[in-house]
């Protein structure tokens, strides 16, 4: 068997199962890291953005004199705007290749978060805040799509631990800015979207300079070699026109699908919003800790859940995506009381590191998940409206815990946000449990043989699975990808 394509080549040296970690670093080569990369520190700046309006949210409001409740409003509008972006994005990554579509949406946040930094009232900030939202929705699929189709199936699991975690790290950045004293006085809110639109443009210009994903740039030489035999069947028009009917076609075939993965989403984005949006201000009106301490417990919640994303991630390559993703969820829910109780700050950053370890260790299987369960041909729209439409309908998280949390109070009459969130944790969290054990699990598929969605026969696909033979070449492949259905696989627990 001849293996031609470096993907296959690492894959094979790599071994069926193999648990050595530093191994698969070692097998894979600097376009895989360079692909990787790019799309990791996408998400980065996605979370640097986002966050810096979570690190601002009390010197907003005393800002533009509201309250904190109305000021998550802008958190709910971005939210609310963010799958439009995940399905004009996600579109265009399916279409037309993974590298521009980044770019382009990558410059859009970098203007977007620049201009966030120049508002004078309140309506604008509103405005500017829900297009900024459309932009951030396209980030996510593009960059699990580029970053996971690259790698060898045996990677795929730490790799989308290490993908998930950027968001962590992105908070990290932004916060460990934020303890800057310049930037943290009350009136230097700004600065946090300044610096957010430097990191997010520096992020289009890597990916510039990085290629075409492998897999795209594969299906596109296929398509030159079907044109040059058939001009007329492989024109741009009926490429569009292709694109189109198999869109249709998918969504009309995995109508169910579609369903498990905005319910499944929707969950998972409620159990993590609840333990993020309002933990800085849980942390300085509930508890009655400064500003200060409510960076730092958040800094060593968001270190948590660095270690969570990359435990999850590789443990699910060898234990399975849903059995993961339920001992993380049990295992946040036990630390929940340890998150509740303490009013010191030892022992809220004690909480803050192991909760988040649990919500993000969960989150750090969701990037290979939804791409091994989603339509082949579709995997930066597919995967990413199922998150950003999770994201939509859990938009309400940050008011419902601001609202509640007004109204509920503690013994000292402070406000309760962190009974109100960790009800909504463990809520969420029992949620998932049930999605995990009645859902769907295709772990290993070997999606990046699928078609493009710009073929014929592309919305009809299923995804090809881990103990399948390789083709002896690599053009070979391409030919059988294209033919070849392969019935989609269900396990249950």
């Amino acid at each position: 068997m001849v293996l031609s394509s470096p993907l296959a080549q690492a894959s094979a040296e790599i071994g069926e199962g193999h648990s050595n970690p530093f191994k698969i670093f070692g097998m894979l080569t600097p376009l895989m890291w360079a692909f990787f990369f790019t799309g990791w520190f996408a998400w980065v700046c996605d979370a640097i953005d986002f966050f810096a309006m979570s690190l601002s949210t009390a010197r907003l409001a005393t800002y533009f004199h509201r309250q904190v409740s109305q000021v998550t409003l802008s958190i709910t509008l971005t939210l609310l705007f963010r799958p439009l972006g995940a399905f004009i994005f996600g579109l265009a990554g399916d279409r037309y290749g993974r590298k521009w579509p980044l770019v382009i949406n990558m410059a859009i946040l970098s203007f977007l978060s620049l201009g966030t930094g120049f508002v004078r009232n309140w309506s604008a900030f509103l405005a500017l805040r829900s297009l900024f939202g459309c932009a951030m929705g396209g980030v996510w699929g593009l960059a699990v799509s580029q970053s996971l189709e690259n790698m060898p199936v045996e990677a795929r699991g730490i790799f989308s631990g290490f993908l998930q975690l950027g968001y962590p790290v992105g908070y990290l950045i932004i916060a460990a800015i934020n303890l800057e004293k310049t930037v943290a006085m009350a009136g230097n809110w700004r600065y946090l979207f300044w610096i957010g639109a430097g990191f997010a443009m520096a992020s289009a210009i890597l990916r510039l300079l990085v290629p075409e994903s492998t897999y795209f740039a594969e299906r596109k030489k296929l398509l030159h070699q079907q044109r040059q035999q058939n001009p007329q069947d492989q024109s741009y028009t009926h490429q569009n026109w292709v694109f189109a009917k198999e869109l249709f076609r998918m969504l009309r075939k995995d109508w169910a699908l579609c369903v498990f993965g905005i319910v499944f989403m929707t969950a998972f984005n409620f159990y993590s919003h609840g333990s993020q949006d309002l933990y800085p201000t849980y942390i300085q009106k509930g508890k009655g800790l400064s500003q200060m301490a409510a960076t730092k417990t958040t800094i060593i919640g968001n270190v948590g859940a660095i270690a969570g994303c990359t435990v999850g991630g590789y443990v699910s390559q060898y234990l399975g995506r849903r059995l993961t993703i339920i001992v993380m969820c049990l295992f946040c829910c036990a630390m929940l009381p340890l998150w509740l109780l303490p009013n010191t700050f030892g022992g809220l950053a004690a909480g803050a590191f192991f909760v988040q370890a649990g919500v993000q260790g969960a989150y750090g299987v969701v990037p290979v998940y939804l791409s091994e369960i989603s339509p082949p041909a579709f995997r930066a729209m597919w995967p990413g409206v199922a998150y950003q439409l999770g994201n939509m309908i859990s938009s309400a998280a940050a008011q419902i815990e601001a609202t509640a949390g007004e109204k509920l109070k503690t013994s000292s009459g402070l406000p309760d946000y962190g009974k109100v969130s960790a009800i909504l944790i463990a809520v969420a969290a029992g949620v998932l449990i049930l999605c995990c054990l009645i859902g769907m699990e295709d772990h290993g598929a070997k999606f990046e043989k699928g078609q493009a969605a710009f073929e014929v026969g592309a919305g009809d696909q299923r995804n090809a699975r881990a103990h399948e033979a390789e083709p002896h070449d690599e053009e070979d492949g391409l030919e059988k990808s294209g033919v070849q259905h392969v019935e989609h696989v269900t396990s249950r627990m």
